[in-house]
């Protein structure tokens, strides 16, 4: 299913809803993005950090297939990783046409260069940026990806309540607020009628986790900020991404 076409004008107002006023340099270059790769704030495509547009792994994917990629392969460098350190190096190799000798990127991860939220999936995370460097060669775009920002470091803080005080019960069941954000979410799924099983999935993805449970208090509420948004904003191109994360079925015998 092809995706409407992206407006300069949509991008814009829902970047207000999301981040406030950018400014007018960061509002060129949105513009650009725009018209010349069709990225939609929207869809998930765009994270503006620190004044800053940034591509996501998604976004890089959905341009690949309008771009009618031919194929893309990562291959883990064992020579350059370390196991016993948890640090991985990949290299992902994107091919754009059937005569493609391939545009070639690096991804490396390690303990130090990514959020705490994320420790554990090192293995992972390398692949994902090793595939967005090559992808942006691939295909000339010359933002980073937020990816590559080391799981997220980059992101705003938001304003967190206090911590509950001695021998007071916290909220929810929970003193880091995270059942509440849960029950926003699933508050959001309900009143819109979405898929949780592809919503937990979606989120997954947007926060570089395996799940909710590996996300950061700032990463689950970026995420119900942007799903909120993106359901008010075009319900069915919310939905259509949701089902690009379905599982396909499989074959009977």
């Amino acid at each position: 299913m092809k995706r409407n076409i992206v407006s300069f004008r949509s991008n814009v107002r829902l970047a207000r809803q999301l981040w406030g006023e950018p400014s007018r340099i960061a509002l060129r270059s949105l513009r650009e993005l725009t018209a010349r790769y069709s990225l939609s704030v929207a869809a998930g495509d765009l994270q503006f950090l620190d004044g800053r547009w940034y591509v996501t792994h998604s976004g890089l994917l959905q341009l690949a297939s309008r771009r009618k990629c031919r194929g893309i392969k990562t291959f883990l460098q064992e020579r350059l990783s370390d196991p016993a350190a948890n640090r991985w190096v990949f290299r992902a190799v994107v091919y754009k046409g059937p005569n493609s000798k391939g545009f070639t990127g690096y991804g490396d991860a390690n303990p130090s260069n990514i959020s705490s939220a994320v420790r554990g999936a090192e293995m992972r995370i390398a692949e994902t940026r090793a595939t967005c460097r090559a992808l942006r060669k691939a295909f000339g775009v010359g933002i980073c990806s937020v990816e590559e920002l080391g799981a997220f470091s980059s992101l705003p803080k938001s304003s967190v309540s206090p911590p509950p005080s001695s021998g007071s019960h916290p909220s929810n069941g929970s003193g880091n607020g995270q059942p509440r954000l849960r029950d926003q979410l699933c508050l959001l799924i309900r009143q819109h009628d979405l898929d949780a099983n592809l919503v937990k999935a979606y989120a997954a993805d947007f926060c570089g986790t395996q799940g909710l449970s590996g996300a950061s208090r700032e990463l689950v509420e970026s995420f119900i900020s942007h799903l909120s948004a993106a359901v008010k904003a075009n319900r069915e191109a919310l939905v259509c991404k949701l089902n690009s994360y379905a599982k396909p079925l499989e074959a009977t015998p």
